[in-house]
């Protein structure tokens, strides 16, 4: 399964455009609440440097990309209708926003940065929003949505535990399972929120809450996106952001650049690789005024101040630094780094950070996971064992026995 990310926030934030840089599909775009009405599933590419430059190949990938050394991994991205106060109780598109949500491994949090909207998403005049109160808006949705659900189940769960068929746990993961939660994550969640001692059926609201901002925190790993960074006023309101959010990751960036960014390059008027700090144009005389203009304002507003557009940057720390996803490239001659139809380096996974050379076998095919014997390290030749823990970058053959009959 590819990673899933979810792109959430108020409406007029951005995601939209976020989304159609990301993918560069043409999702609509527009100034006014719940433009996207339905969520958009797109893929997007989580970029890592390519093991074919360390090894000096030629490499020709099927399942993923590799543009001049940089090798560009599907992930999964989502762009949710937007959020407004209320949603947990299924005010605007709550519902519907709320549970796809919840079926992502992580989110990025579009705010913005500009202050360009109001409380309810409509588009004002820059620096009259606040980003930090749009956050703090979202985040209380999605923790008063979670209690709702525990709360609708209380009986169950009551009932589960009294009789002895389940933990506290357990009987809380199995009513939270729909939403991609499970009791690694409610343990944890138990334990931060310090309910883990106390009674279910003693909980009272503010328990609950408790209980369900640290399930969200946890289950629901998240950055912050703050867009609209090319505003002047923006900058201000990143800092504030920054202070007030720590640890959670901050990102600036300005969606509309990279969007314009990659249409360019996808016309043949610019050479420029996603999350790169540099674009070139490739003959001046085929640009008009607008696009000169266009492309400078880029150049001055965004890239020489904050370095890069933030887009392909968020989307890495989504999948490296909060997933903690380890880059893995199988193989099935483990000499010359091919497939059986001799392609070089041809996949490559994002495996999770416990994940072992099984659970890679499983990843490509459930039968090979059932016949797998053993693997080999392709840099080393070593034989490793089935419970091998997988690392970034690592080169893997797996040895599986011949299929009977």
């Amino acid at each position: 399964m590819p990673v899933r990310i979810g792109i959430i926030g108020k409406t007029n934030t951005g995601k939209t455009t976020f989304f159609n840089a990301a993918t560069l599909l043409s999702a609509r775009i527009g100034k006014f609440p719940f433009t996207t009405k339905t969520p958009q599933r797109g893929i997007g590419y989580a970029k890592t440097l390519c093991v074919c430059r360390e090894l000096g190949v030629k490499d020709n990938p099927q399942n993923s990309v590799c543009i001049e050394g940089w090798r560009f991994i599907p992930v999964e991205l989502v762009d949710l209708p937007g959020l407004i106060e209320g949603a947990w109780k299924g005010r605007g598109l709550g519902n519907e926003f709320l549970s796809v949500a919840a079926q992502a491994d992580a989110l990025i949090h579009m705010v913005d940065a500009s202050g360009s909207i109001d409380s309810e998403g409509r588009i004002a005049e820059p620096g009259t929003g606040d980003p930090v109160r749009d956050f703090y808006d979202i985040e209380r949705e999605i923790v008063l949505w979670m209690a709702k659900i525990i709360e609708g189940k209380r009986k169950y769960i009551e009932k589960t535990i009294e009789s002895r068929r389940d933990t506290l746990k357990g009987a809380l993961a199995s009513v939270l399972t729909g939403l991609r939660i499970d009791e690694s994550h409610v343990a944890q969640a138990l334990e931060v929120s310090g309910m883990a001692s106390k009674a279910f059926h003693d909980w009272s609201r503010e328990d609950l809450l408790t209980f369900s901002t640290a399930l969200r925190k946890i289950a629901k790993p998240t950055i912050v996106v703050a867009n609209k960074m090319d505003i002047p006023l923006a900058e201000d309101n990143y800092k504030r952001l920054v202070n007030e959010l720590s640890p959670i990751p901050v990102v600036p960036a300005s969606a509309e650049a990279e969007l314009i960014l990659r249409r360019a390059e996808r016309r043949g008027l610019i050479r420029y690789i996603p999350g790169e700090e540099i674009f070139e144009v490739k003959d001046p005389s085929k640009l008009n005024e607008k696009q000169k203009w266009a492309l400078n304002y880029i150049q001055e507003r965004v890239l020489n101040k904050w370095w890069r557009t933030g887009v392909q940057f968020a989307v890495n720390v989504v999948v490296f630094k909060l997933l903690r996803m380890n880059a893995v490239y199988p193989v099935e001659d483990e000499k010359r780094l091919t497939d059986h139809h001799g392609n070089v380096l041809p996949d490559v996974y994002l495996m999770p950070p416990d994940a072992t050379v099984l659970d890679l076998a499983a990843e490509i095919h459930t039968e090979l996971a059932k016949t797998m014997i053993y693997a080999i390290d392709a840099r080393t030749g070593l034989r490793l064992p089935k419970d091998y823990k997988l690392r970034d970058r690592d080169i893997i053959k797996i040895v599986a026995a011949a299929r009977r009959g």
